[in-house]
This record gives structure tokens, sequence and C-alpha cells, in this order.
């Protein structure tokens, strides 16, 4: 491994995926070489116990190279990481995105500060192109909400938010290099603004951004919460086109007695009233959902529940996670399900989200869209339809396709 750049290693969301490019830069720009960065995941026990496992194996296949560990897990439980042999130096998640973290020898191994005292965003934001496709933009990180089954804002700290300004600078930047779309992402991205002079809301902030730079061809929102979309954002949702027609929502559960135990901040009616509302707002928007199967208490009826609105509110999208205990949460002290029951669960959400696919995807036929390219012949249209296109084109760009059939979970088309 000698000579080499910074090797990452990352785990869990998307968030990190990013984040984990920002310290790529960091540390070579810091002249750091032998390395590898593993950026870990807090969400389940499995994806600590992945993260741990990889350590143990980079350190028997590379004696001589410098382990750094960040990210939620070793921010939570730095004792349990600072333990480790194989380990050379711990970082925590406020000071892994800033530049200096990188460049100055520390001769402290466990660089970890209290995250909750934390009440600013890392000066530089993420700018991480998949496939040169689209870029994913932090706008706000940490959350103030305490869902019983999440252990992440212990990881990520309470809401920040970028400014405005800030964000508009580095979108023209994007927009300057060729990307023609942006995703604006963060842990809770509905919570943006009140830590900001005047509490511009998360809308407020995206009409500005829109505004700022009109040369932005398209804009998407990662998850959100149900209940704290803003009038602003719902204006944006009926009379913007620029904002891609596809929300992806944090449902979690589709039964009443389950979210109160989740501590969510909406219930079942919710769910339906939103999709409801931007379905008369915007005819042809597209839902994707999170959802989580076998929450402790959760019985048979109940999981009909969340069956029931996904077909319900024609969600389709979806991410489906069996429930994880994690300690030090309140969920886990609930008496839990059987883990081969949330697995099963899990099994028929998914199938059911196939089913809802393969709907959307009969909708789409004889339809023609505007797809951004994201490799030669595979792309997705404004509302996330996955569409395969009968000739090979340049990743990255926008291209008109009329859709003419159904290729398993995704759509075929030719160039209109």
């Amino acid at each position: 491994m000698s000579n080499k750049t910074p090797q990452l290693v990352t785990f869990g969301c998307r968030l990190n995926t990013y984040e984990s490019e920002v310290m790529r830069t960091h540390a070579q720009e810091a002249g750091i070489e032998d390395a590898i960065i593993f950026n870990t995941c807090a969400v389940t026990k499995e994806a600590e116990r992945q993260a741990r496992q990889a350590i143990r194996k980079a350190r028997r296949e590379n004696p001589a190279a410098k382990i750094i560990v960040t990210g939620c897990a070793s921010q939570i439980d730095p004792q349990t990481y600072a333990q480790m042999p194989e380990i050379d130096q711990i970082i925590g998640n406020d000071l892994k995105l800033k530049a200096e973290t990188w460049g100055v020898r520390h001769n402290d191994r466990v660089l970890v500060n209290d995250i909750m005292s934390v009440k600013e965003t890392a000066s530089h934001l993420i700018e991480g192109f998949e496939d040169r496709s689209r870029a994913f933009l932090q706008v706000q990180n940490g959350c103030d909400h305490r869902c019983t089954f999440c252990i992440i804002p212990y990881g990520r700290g309470n809401s920040r938010s970028v400014p405005i300004g800030v964000i508009a600078e580095q979108v023209r930047t994007l927009v300057g290099q060729g990307c023609n779309e942006i995703v604006f992402t963060g842990v809770d991205v509905t919570s943006y603004g009140p830590d900001l002079p005047g509490s511009p809301t998360f809308g407020q902030m995206i009409r500005r951004v829109l505004a700022l730079v009109p040369e932005l061809k398209r804009l998407r929102l990662s998850s959100l919460d149900p209940v704290e979309i803003d009038e602003d954002l719902w204006c944006l949702i009926a009379e913007e086109p620029r904002l891609m027609p596809h929300l992806h929502l944090s449902v979690q559960s589709g039964n009443d007695l389950i979210l109160k135990r989740m501590k969510r901040r909406h219930l079942r009616q919710d769910i339906i009233d939103l999709c409801s509302k931007a379905r008369n707002l915007r005819p042809n928007i597209e839902f994707g959902a999170d959802i989580i199967t076998g929450f402790p208490t959760e019985t048979e009826e109940m999981f009909q529940n969340t069956l029931d609105i996904v077909e319900k509110c024609d969600l389709t999208y979806l991410h489906v996670f069996p429930y994880s205990e994690r300690e030090g949460t309140p969920a886990a002290k609930m008496p839990p399900v059987d883990p081969a029951v949330r697995k099963e669960r899990a099994k028929r959400l998914r199938d059911l989200g196939d089913k809802q696919l393969q709907k959307l995807l009969k909708r789409h036929v004889n339809k023609t869209v505007d797809i951004i390219v994201e490799k030669e012949n595979f792309g997705r249209s404004e509302s996330f339809v996955p569409v395969i296109v009968e000739q090979d084109l340049q990743a990255g760009q926008l291209a008109r396709v009329e859709l003419t059939a159904i290729n398993g979970d995704k759509l075929v088309g030719a160039p209109a």
C-alpha cells in the first residue's frame, strides 16, 4: 500500500458516502498516504459489526497502513473503538469534514467532541457526483427529534443548517461544472432553517436558491418528514417545473399506535392527506417511502395497516428495513417481535413494492419523458422512473425518450 492515496471504506447512508468524498479530498490535500479511512454507521448493530470486522481485516492485510476511523458509530461509542489495537486514530463526526483536521499532525489518538455542543455545519458542503449524472449537496446536518428507534442524533448532533448564500454558491459551481441535476440532502432536511438568522424554512431556501441559480435544470429532494412540509414547499410542488415530481417520505409505519411508540410526529392520516394534496397539485408526482417492519409490539394486524397504506397512497419506491435494536434507545426496551417475523414482513413489503413498481411502469408506457443519463444507456425520468435507452448516450446529459415497453423493473425507450 505504499505511496498510495488514502483509501475510503464507507458504511451506511448516502450522506456518509458523499462525506467520504470530502474526507478523501482533505486527506489528499494534506498529503496523507498509506491510510485507510473507515466512515462508520450506527443505524444497526449489524452495520457496526461489519465495520469492526472490516477494520480487523484491513489491519491484517495492511500492517503498515495508518487506520483512521470516523462516522456515527465511533462518534457515539468512541471507547469501544479506542479499545481496538488495530486503529491508529478516531475522528469525530464534526471534525471529519474540516480541512484543518487532516492538515495537522495530532498527538491525540481520539479526537471526538461532544456532538451536541456543535452549532454549525462544516463550511465545505458535500459535492459528490453519482456517475457524473447528479450531485448531492448537504444542506443540513443533525436532528432535533428523538424517535425511539434511532441513535443517529447522538452521532450527528442537533439540527444545523447551511446558509442560503453558501448553498446557492455551491449549486452555481456544480451547474458550471456541467451538473444538470442536484439533490438536496441531510439528516432531517425539512427541519432546515430555525438556527439561521430570520429562520428561513426549507421551502423558502429552495425558492431562493432556484431564483439565484436560474440555470439549474433539475432539483430533487432527499427523505422528507411528512408533517414538516411548509407552505413555500407546497407552492413549489405545484408551480416549479425544476423541482422534480418525486418525493421520498419518512413513513416508517402505517399504524397509528406503532407511530406513537416510535415517537414520530405524524399519524396514518397525515400520510394519506399529504399524498392526496400533492397529487392534486402535481398529478404526475410519484412517492417513495422508508418503512420499518417488525417494530416492537407490532402485530400482524398492525403490519396489515402498513401494507394497506402502501396501496392506498400508491407508494412505489420502498426502502424497507427490518427493525434492528439499538442499545441506548427507548425502543430497545420494548417487547420485541421475533427477528424471523421481522424479516418475513420485510419480504412481503418488498414484494408489494415490486408490484407497485410494475403498476407505475405500466402507467408510463407510450409516454415521452426527459431522463438524466446515469450511464451509457440508463437514466431516470423526472419522477425517478428507471429507463433503458436503446442507444448509448453521454452520462450526465438530459435526453427526451419515448417509452415503448417494460423490461423487468425498468422501462425501455428510444430518443424522441
